[in-house]
């Protein structure tokens, strides 16, 4: 028999959102950045590998939210100006946790690290993309959501390939100081404020958030899928047809327009987006069809304290850089004598990335069983 529609709150939707948060955890946090395996890097401009699909699966997974969370809310009776208030509320504040997390320098440096305080970043962008994408599903129908996300990836990709940069001339997509989204972060930011490692433009600079918010907004037209009353295995199946599709949209585009994580190209929004559907598509057959909750536990307690595992791992990672022991600090020590002392190179590095996400997951296990949920 066909699953009943869910009444409460879908398992896969926490699993998704807690495995996108512990590869994010994993990913970020190499015991040494020399020696990484190719599937946790990076690609380094053009292409993809798994980790470059993590940033925007987890904006994907926030549109499903908003439809599932603030649909409820409006459909309780809650006023759409009150919720409205609560969504920018929210975002603002993600915006600002993210500036204070990149600007914790100054409590190790004092005032001149303000000359290269990074002020683009990964929560800036979560709260922007969850701000504008909550909006326009408070205020605009399908249809002109349909027509919102066409617009911007159509546009921005317009605006890379055809408006020449000034100073540079006609745009160059191999080159990454050559495009109008990296001259816009550097005319606004400056080079001393965007990612250190490419000075000549951010991935989370200001153009490219506006196919970052397409990315969200395909979360959207999930969650709207995910809520019709239809069987769960009808919506399953719509979701992996989908997403099948775009993931298909995707590599014709990359054609023209590469896939291109640092630029957040049009295309790879495309295909990042019909990845996701498919990926949750297999969660919920998994989670809220077949039932395995235990097999997924862990991934749960990630994903219902997402944002604190995130800030909490970034500013311990700092702290115990600056910690001093010997001649080094502490999280050398703690690598040398964990990992380093009985595996090397690759494995040594894996080895204090999954030490790193286990032990978040006893921080995180203890905070669910106390019923500990902190929310922004």
């Amino acid at each position: 028999m066909p699953s009943p529609i869910p009444r409460e709150r879908l398992l896969a939707l926490d699993v998704f959102r807690g495995a996108t948060i512990a590869a994010m955890i994993l990913v970020n946090n190499p015991g040494d950045w020399g020696h990484v395996y190719a599937p946790l890097r990076h690609a380094k401009w053009h292409g993809w590998t798994p980790t470059d699909l993590v940033f925007p699966f987890f904006l994907w997974i926030v549109g499903v939210a908003i439809v599932l969370a603030l649909g409820g809310r409006v459909a309780s009776g809650e006023g759409l100006g009150a919720v409205r208030f609560k969504v920018v509320r929210r975002a603002l504040a993600l915006v600002l946790i993210g500036l204070a997390l990149h600007g914790v320098g100054l409590a190790f440096e004092g005032w001149s690290f303000a000359a290269k305080w990074r002020f683009p970043g990964v929560l800036q962008r979560i709260g922007v993309c969850y701000g504008v994408a909550a909006l326009l599903f408070l205020s605009c129908s399908a249809r002109a959501l349909v027509a919102v996300t066409a617009a911007l990836l159509v546009g921005y990709a317009a605006m890379l390939c055809f408006v020449p940069v000034p100073g540079l001339g006609a745009p160059d997509l191999a080159d990454p100081a050559r495009t109008i989204a990296a001259w816009i972060d550097r005319s606004v930011f400056g080079e001393a404020h965007v990612w250190s490692q490419a000075k000549v433009y951010d991935p989370e600079g200001l153009l490219s958030t506006l196919p970052a918010i397409g990315t969200t907004l395909f979360g959207v037209f999930a969650g709207l899928v995910v809520k019709r009353h239809e069987p769960l295995e009808t919506r399953i199946a719509t979701l992996m047809v989908g997403g099948a599709a775009l993931v298909a949209a995707g590599f014709v585009w990359d054609w023209f327009l590469p896939i291109n994580k640092p630029l957040w190209t049009s295309s790879y929004a495309v295909f990042t987006a019909g990845q996701a559907s498919c990926a949750f598509g297999l969660a919920l057959w998994f989670c809220d069809v077949r039932g395995r909750r235990r097999a997924v536990e862990p991934l749960r307690v990630y994903g219902v304290n997402a944002i604190t595992v995130f800030v909490g791992s970034a500013l311990l990672a700092r702290v115990m850089r600056e910690i001093k022991v010997g001649d080094g600090n502490l999280t050398g020590w703690a690598y040398r004598t964990l990992c380093t002392s009985w595996l090397d190179g690759e494995r040594a590095s894996l080895c204090w990335a999954l030490l790193w996400v286990s032990a978040w997951f006893v921080v995180l296990k203890w905070m669910d069983r106390r019923g500990i949920r902190l929310r922004v």
